[in-house]
């Protein structure tokens, strides 16, 4: 395996169908490591190198990069449309998801313990990364893309490391609400089937409406994110363990706890979300936007035809050229 200052670098496979190019563009991995409560993890960067902008993607709370910005549906993923655009795109699996260590809580059946992969520490793992990526592009500017509760420790990472990052893109945002403070998990790890995320298609969709994807690619993503937990297949329905940070996360926030002082954010944001997304509502959105008061630009952008899952779904297009409008600026 060739090695780089403080990485190893490897053969990654991010999932491929349906139609499109015949030759695909290579995607490298990097592994390396974070010390976390006394633990050294390694942690997993993926990337489609250009000589371009760096852009930086980080995933939410259910499913790692290769099954958001890398999933290839029609032959063509997230990461393949950022490079063919010039920029060097990155993604990064946190602790816990993809092709990332899964710490020694998640061994065996006993789930006691505090939440594992908060905000916190996921904006510490941003902040690796970050430097990592600086070894290899020293000179390159350095943008964040962040999804749903990822979006959380982008901003947090943002705050804490201002000179590593120049533009943030929120997508499908995070935001507090002021709700009931109850129901926050208590154990470390949680269980997610195949049928936990399929109707995720369609939540906050008119019912009038079909499910944007068909029933092939959604069985074909289904059966990518059960393979990706070798374990999976030992439990009846097969399901994946993942992280319960994230959702101690959005009881947190949901119940009202702000998390991050968006207001402490000083380079441009994008917020960027699907008309029907349940997670950034219209009122979500403006409560953002008002709090990013520090930003030196801010610009809120709602995209018809897709919620919460906009980029695995056939207006992820439009999402596209809107990231790629707002990176490409000077």
């Amino acid at each position: 395996m060739l090695k780089l200052p403080g990485l190893a670098l490897g053969a990654s496979v991010f999932p491929v169908g349906g139609r499109g190019p015949s030759r695909l563009p290579p995607t490298r991995s990097y592994t390396f490591p974070w010390q976390h409560a006394g633990e050294s993890l390694t942690l997993a960067l993926h990337r489609q190198p250009a000589a371009g902008d760096v852009v930086l993607y980080v995933h939410g709370a259910t499913f790692p990069s290769a099954l958001a910005v890398g999933w290839r549906m029609q032959g063509v993923s997230w990461m393949d449309d950022l490079q063919q655009a010039g920029f060097d795109a990155w993604a990064l699996d946190f602790a816990g998801y993809g092709d990332a260590q899964r710490p020694s809580a998640f061994a065996g059946e006993t789930n006691a313990g505090s939440p594992f992969g908060r905000y916190d520490a996921a904006a510490e793992q941003i902040g690796v990364a970050l430097q990592y990526i600086r070894r290899v592009r020293p000179e390159a500017r350095i943008h964040l893309i962040a999804h749903s509760w990822g979006t959380l420790p982008a901003q947090r990472a943002v705050i804490q490391y201002p000179d590593r990052v120049s533009r943030l893109v929120l997508f499908g945002p995070l935001v507090p609400r002021d709700g009931d403070p109850t129901g926050s998990p208590t154990e470390t790890w949680a269980l997610i089937d195949e049928a936990a995320q399929r109707p995720r298609q369609r939540t906050g969709m008119p019912e009038d409406l079909p499910t944007p994807v068909d029933e092939a690619e959604l069985d074909r993503w289904c059966a990518a994110y059960l393979a990706g937990d070798a374990t999976a297949s030992q439990r009846t329905p097969p399901s994946v363990r993942i992280p319960n940070g994230p959702s101690a996360d959005v009881a947190a926030s949901w119940g009202g706890q702000s998390l991050v002082d968006s207001a402490l954010i000083q380079i441009p944001v994008l917020i960027v979300r699907g008309e029907w997304d349940h997670v950034t509502t219209d009122e979500d959105a403006r409560r953002l936007f008002d709090a990013l008061r520090g930003a030196s630009d801010k610009r809120d952008v709602k995209i018809s035809g897709g919620n919460h899952w906009l980029h695995l779904q056939p207006r992820r297009v439009a999402l596209w050229a809107e990231v790629r409008s707002f990176l490409g600026e000077r």
